[in-house]
């Protein structure tokens, strides 16, 4: 019966927007799949990598002109 209304909703939507419920309809099911067949995502703990490098100041330190038009495609 879910499954009836479901249809008679999407009866309702235009043709044109259709493919992104196609495409949120899919994936949402890949998701289930991809659930059903995978083992348990073991979470790793937060830090592991602690210590074993440092971020130079200069990370910090603001992009000469020159590289933020290469970003912006100038």
């Amino acid at each position: 019966m879910l499954q009836e209304k479901i249809i008679a909703e999407i009866k309702q939507i235009p043709d044109d927007k259709l493919a992104e419920i196609y495409g949120l309809v899919h994936y949402f099911r890949l998701g289930l799949l991809q659930e059903h067949q995978s083992l348990p995502i073991k979470q790793r703990p937060i830090g592991l990598a602690k210590g074993l490098f440092e971020i130079p100041a200069s990370f910090f330190e603001p992009l000469l002109d020159d590289m933020l038009d290469a970003f912006k495609g100038r």
